[in-house]
């Protein structure tokens, strides 16, 4: 029997590592190479938000460019991927078989969190996605119960890869260079989070907002871009202890940070 997939957190960053990967896309790239190749890919994206667990259902999910301000270039770019209906259906009755309320979203592409990334790691799209909304409104504990309903399917040949941003505190960016070397709350969050991860830590991990230094700066209200870690984490099963697998920093305050949960 082959060993299961990971569960996977990286971090996204801006929309134009699709055009400049700069170190974080190189890793990437060269993360997709030292993995079997998958099934499908659920992917729990930091911009996508419902009030129950949404799962995008198109067959041929369109490249939604949510973003403005970036390069025509950026702005051309498609990732046709296909989509997976018939997953995302057995993927809403999983949830709700764990009580989790749970629908498919149709007419929703893949937004930047899944299609920048997956184009790095996967450039040929020829390996189906469906996207899994977070749930800002429910707290921590939540979406790791999400992850945990889905630790079956690394069994299945299906990787998990949970997109957001290890920190993100997008009101201080623009105070610092691309190449800033780490600001130092944001330092101070990354060093937290990486021994939390690694220790196997799971109840300070949920408790990340009373437990991390400066979380409140580093992730602020509603939290997006840490909820997917939360979802990766429990999809790597009970006994699982997280591996940093990638370190880098951009703009002083974002941290590009990836776990890894086998």
């Amino acid at each position: 029997m082959k060993p299961p997939l990971p569960a996977l957190f990286i971090s996204h960053g801006m929309p134009v590592m699709a055009v400049d990967p700069g170190t974080t896309g190189q890793f990437l790239a060269d993360l997709a190479g030292q993995l079997p190749r998958p099934r499908a890919i659920v992917c729990i994206s930091a911009h996508l938000e419902g009030v129950c667990a949404l799962l995008t259902s198109d067959i041929r999910p369109e490249t939604i460019h949510d973003f403005g301000g970036f390069s025509p270039e950026l702005h051309r770019r498609q990732y046709p991927a296909p989509g997976d209906p018939a997953l995302a259906d057995r993927l809403v009755h999983m949830l709700r078989k764990a009580g989790l309320e749970s629908q498919t979203l149709p007419d929703r592409g893949l937004d930047h969190s899944a299609w920048v990334p997956l184009s790095l790691m996967y450039p040929q799209a020829d390996i189906p996605v469906v996207q899994l909304s977070i749930q800002t409104g429910e707290p921590p504990g939540y979406h790791y119960r999400l992850g945990s309903a889905l630790e079956p399917l690394r069994r299945e040949g299906l990787l998990i890869l949970a997109s957001g941003g290890a920190t993100h505190d997008l009101a201080a960016m623009a105070d610092y260079p691309r190449s800033a070397p780490p600001a130092p709350h944001a330092e101070a969050f990354d060093q937290w989070l990486e021994a939390t991860i690694t220790s196997g830590n799971i109840d300070q991990l949920l408790d990340y907002q009373r437990a991390a230094p400066a979380a409140g700066r580093n992730h602020p209200f509603p939290c997006e871009h840490f909820l997917p870690l939360l979802v990766a984490a429990g999809a790597g099963g009970p006994s699982a202890t997280g591996r940093r697998l990638h370190r880098h920093f951009e703009y002083g305050v974002l941290s590009l940070a990836a776990y890894r949960w086998d």
